[in-house]
Order: C-alpha cells, then structure tokens, then sequence
C-alpha cells in the first residue's frame, strides 16, 4: 500500500501529457488527511461514516466550544480512517473572529518522519 510512490492526485484531473496526474506520497498523505477532515459523514455512498464534516463547523458561530469539538471530531475520523497511514501527535484549534485555524502534528507510519498540516478556513 505504501510502497508506491505514484497515486493519483487530488483533486483528479488530466496532466499535461493528457493522462491522469500523479502525485508522490508525501502530497498523497496531505490530501487523505484533508478528504477525511473535509469530507461530511454520509456525502460517500461506499463509506457514510467517513469525513468529520470539518467544513460544517466552520459556519457554526465560532468559540472555545468550536474549537474543542473540532479536536475531538478531527483526532477520532483521523485516527478512525487514516492510522494506517499516520499517527496524529496533536491537533490544535484556534478561531478568530470567521476564520478557523487547524494545525496537525502527525507522525507518517512508513518513514517515522513527524510532519505538520496547516490548514485555514
């Protein structure tokens, strides 16, 4: 599973040679973490519990309530979906004002490289 070092990028698309883009592990593993995270539970026919419907919480009105019931939604879909892949180390949430900020500290299983994930919405 992890051995590959092409996967198709996401989101697809066609690449300049008109095949379909690839990507390498390390853009692969950013872009499984951000489907979980933004994915809303039920929007996968195959997988209905998969995704944390992070993109949800980020128009509820925003507090220190938000922010925790980001962390605690974010580390269970990740370590639920994607601990084959990694290992969430910590997961900070912070809002203000409109805007949400999520840092992800994560160890990958494959290199044992700690790596970070930030993301704004």
């Amino acid at each position: 599973m992890m051995t590959s070092s092409k996967y198709f990028d996401s989101p697809f698309h066609v690449d300049g040679r008109g095949r379909a883009a690839t990507t390498n592990v390390d853009d692969h593993v950013r872009d499984l973490i951000t489907a979980e995270l933004f994915t809303n539970p039920g929007e996968r026919v195959n997988l209905p519990e998969f995704g944390c419907g992070l993109r949800q919480l980020v128009f509820a009105p925003n507090s220190d309530l938000l922010a925790n019931a980001t962390e605690a939604l974010a580390a269970g879909a990740l370590n639920r979906w994607l601990s084959d892949w990694i290992v969430v180390d910590k997961i900070e949430v912070r809002s203000e004002e409109s805007t949400l900020f999520v840092r992800l500290s994560y160890t990958r299983r494959d290199t044992q490289q700690r790596e970070q994930l930030e993301l704004t919405r």
